[in-house]
C-alpha cells in the first residue's frame, strides 16, 4: 500500500438526509407505533465515510450533487460542522436532494429504509471537483460516485483510488484501484458462492486491485495485499442500537488509517473498532468516535 500521505482525502458520491425511528418491532399495516427514539441526521455512503475520516483526524472533502432545497442545506451544514470541505458539492435547482425514512427494529437489530433517489453524480469540466481530483492524496468513491471518478477528464494516472463496493456498480472493474473494499457477499455475487474468502480476495487481485479488504459484518473482515498472505481481522464486539451507516463509517476510518501510514491489517482493525463504536448511536454518525490514529495500538 502507499505510505503516509498528508493531503486531502476526497470522498465522492452519495449524501442524504435521514429521518430515523427506533421501535421494538416493525409496524404492521394501518397501525400506530410509538418510537422509543427519533433522529434526523446526515447519511449516504461517501458523505458518512468523509465524516468518519474527519473524526479520525484526516483532512477531508466531499463531492456530490444536492438540490437547492432545505435537505441540501442541512446536509451541507452537517458536513461543514465536521470540518469537511464542501466546495466541490454541486447545488442543482432542478433536482431534489436524496432523503430517507428509516425504521430500526430493536427486536431484530435490523432496519427498513424508504428512500428518495439521490441525483446522478456528475461534475462540469473545470469545476472545483476537477481541482480537488488533481491534488487529492486519495479519492474514495461509493457506487454512485465511481463513474464520475473513473471517467474524469485529466484524472492523474497515479491517483490513489479507494472504492466502496458494497453495492453493485455496473460495468465495474477493480483494475487500477489501490484499495478495493467490497463485502464478501458482493465478491460471491461476482465470482461465485463456492470460493473461500481467501480465494475470493485473490480473484479481485487477479482482476487488477492492488489491495482488497472484504467486510463481513459480525464475521469481521479479510485483508489481502499483493505479495502477502490473506489475514482475517475479527469483528469488534458492539453494543448495537443501530447498524445504520456502520459500513460507511468503516470505509472512512479505513482510508484515514491507511493514509496516516498504518499497515493495512492494522488499518482494518482500526476501522472495525470505529464502525462498532458507531453502532451505539441511532443514526449513522453521532456515535463515531473522535480519535487520533497515531495512538492506535500496534496489535489487532
Amino acid at each position: 500500500m502507499p505510505q503516509l500521505t498528508t493531503g486531502t482525502l476526497l470522498f465522492v458520491g452519495c449524501a442524504t438526509l435521514d429521518s430515523i425511528a427506533l421501535v421494538q418491532d416493525y409496524p404492521a399495516a394501518d397501525s400506530r407505533t410509538v418510537a422509543t427514539d427519533f433522529a434526523t441526521a446526515g447519511g449516504g455512503p461517501a458523505a458518512t465515510a468523509a465524516v468518519a475520516a474527519a473524526r479520525a483526524g484526516a483532512r477531508t472533502a466531499f463531492a456530490g450533487v444536492l438540490g437547492t432545497d432545505e435537505e441540501g442545506d442541512r446536509i451541507i451544514h452537517g458536513l461543514e460542522s465536521e470540518g469537511v470541505d464542501t466546495s466541490a458539492v454541486v447545488r442543482d435547482a432542478g433536482v431534489k436532494t436524496g432523503a430517507s425514512v428509516i425504521v430500526v427494529s430493536r427486536a431484530t437489530e435490523s432496519r427498513a429504509i424508504v428512500t428518495r433517489p439521490v441525483p446522478p453524480v456528475s461534475f462540469p469540466a473545470g469545476s472545483r471537483f476537477s481541482e480537488l481530483l488533481q491534488s487529492a492524496a486519495w479519492v474514495h468513491t461509493d457506487h454512485l460516485g465511481w463513474n464520475a471518478v473513473a471517467n474524469a477528464s485529466g484524472r492523474p494516472a497515479t491517483l490513489n483510488i479507494s472504492v466502496d463496493a458494497g453495492n453493485p456498480i455496473p460495468d465495474f472493474s477493480p483494475r487500477g484501484v489501490a484499495l478495493y473494499v467490497p463485502t464478501i457477499e458482493r465478491l460471491r455475487a461476482e465470482y461465485g458462492e463456492d470460493f473461500s474468502p481467501a480465494a475470493l480476495l485473490q480473484k479481485a487481485l487477479d482482476d487488477g486491485a492492488s489491495a482488497v479488504v472484504a467486510t463481513a459484518g459480525s464475521d469481521g473482515a479479510w485483508v489481502l495485499e499483493r505479495g502477502s498472505d490473506p489475514v482475517h481481522v475479527p469483528a469488534t464486539p458492539a453494543t448495537i442500537v443501530s447498524t445504520l451507516g456502520a459500513g460507511d463509517v468503516y470505509h472512512g476510518a479505513l482510508l484515514a488509517a491507511v493514509a496516516a501510514g498504518l499497515p493495512l491489517v492494522q488499518a482494518a482493525a482500526f476501522a472495525g473498532r470505529t464502525a462498532s463504536a458507531s453502532c451505539g448511536g441511532l443514526d449513522g454518525r453521532s456515535a463515531i468516535p473522535h480519535q487520533t490514529i497515531d495512538h492506535v495500538p500496534a496489535s489487532i
